[in-house]
């Protein structure tokens, strides 16, 4: 039988009875003491806090009061002067075996136009590792040919990498400067460094030295430029002549002689001085450098 009344209640509920008043008063201390928090408390923690992140990208940098070393600015270059000279940058080697070594690999066919198989070739005695390997070469060979802004995307060609195992219509070489030299190759009526398409070789010759050091007119933009030297070369083995700069302050044509600069003026006085056939006018106009031919990835037609 149940007792009744508050004697029957605490013997029901026990000591439960006496803990429920203690849990509401605890409940009550801890809100009063947690709206102080409200005012100067609260403000005092929050500045804290932002104290603790010191700028940057992420919290909690550890930035002292002077830095060690600081960034050297990029001074944009002037392009109406001399820009031919090869940059400043990391050596190279400058004399290699003269005979070439086919990278492995094979990719898929890019484009729908007429078919052009191309190898990769390292002339032997080039050590690529402080570069990325011979793999980081092809692959940018790869990209730049399969980049939706390149030639196949123009609707008129295609390419495809292909192995030593059949003969291809475009070798991809990186050669040493002193080899590029040669007459049988690239000649240097140009007493700069350059590269080029040798058709009866079937062989483009990128200039080692270009490779690592660049060229002026590109501003130190090595990924680009490495790009242009490919699309410029590939441009001549698809039947691509020189040109200049068509419209002041316009990118360049890719089959403009970037790596000697973006002024039609200086690029026109170099070839005259060579006594090469020059398409270049010397008008003044002044081009940004540029790697693609179709540089907006505009649809064929």
């Amino acid at each position: 039988m149940r007792k009744r009344g508050v004697k029957g209640f605490v013997a029901t509920y026990g000591w439960r009875v006496y803990a429920v008043p203690v849990l509401v008063a605890l409940t009550v201390l801890v809100l009063i003491q947690t709206s102080g928090k409200d005012g100067a408390g609260a403000r005092a923690e929050n500045a804290a806090a932002d104290q603790r992140v010191v700028g940057g990208d992420a919290p909690d940098q550890d930035v002292s009061e002077k830095p060690k070393v600081t960034e050297q600015p990029a001074v944009p270059p002037n392009l109406k002067i001399p820009t031919a000279e090869l940059p400043k940058g990391a050596s190279y080697t400058q004399r290699g075996q003269g005979v070439w070594a086919v990278l492995p690999g094979r990719g898929k066919r890019i484009g729908a136009g007429e078919l052009f198989t191309y190898t990769i070739e390292v002339e032997r005695g080039i050590d690529l590792k402080p570069y990325g390997g011979n793999d980081s070469f092809a692959s940018l060979i790869d990209t730049t040919l399969a980049d939706p802004r390149g030639w196949p995307s123009l609707g008129e060609v295609s390419v495809q990498r292909v192995d030593g195992d059949e003969e291809p219509d475009i070798r991809i070489s990186l050669s040493t400067p002193d080899t590029v030299h040669k007459a049988e190759y690239c000649g240097y009526s140009i007493k700069y460094e350059s590269s080029c398409w040798r058709r009866s070789e079937s062989r483009v010759m990128i200039n080692l030295a270009r490779w690592v050091r660049g060229a002026v007119a590109f501003g130190g933009d090595m990924g680009n430029y490495r790009s242009y030297a490919i699309n410029h070369e590939i441009g001549h083995a698809f039947g691509n002549g020189h040109v200049g700069c068509a419209k002041n302050g316009d990118l360049a044509p890719v089959m403009m002689q970037q790596t000697f600069g973006v002024a039609n003026n200086y690029v026109a006085q170099l070839n005259d001085k060579a006594d090469q056939a020059d398409p270049v006018a010397a008008d003044g106009k002044v081009c940004a450098y540029n790697p693609w031919p179709n540089p907006q990835a505009r649809p064929p037609g």
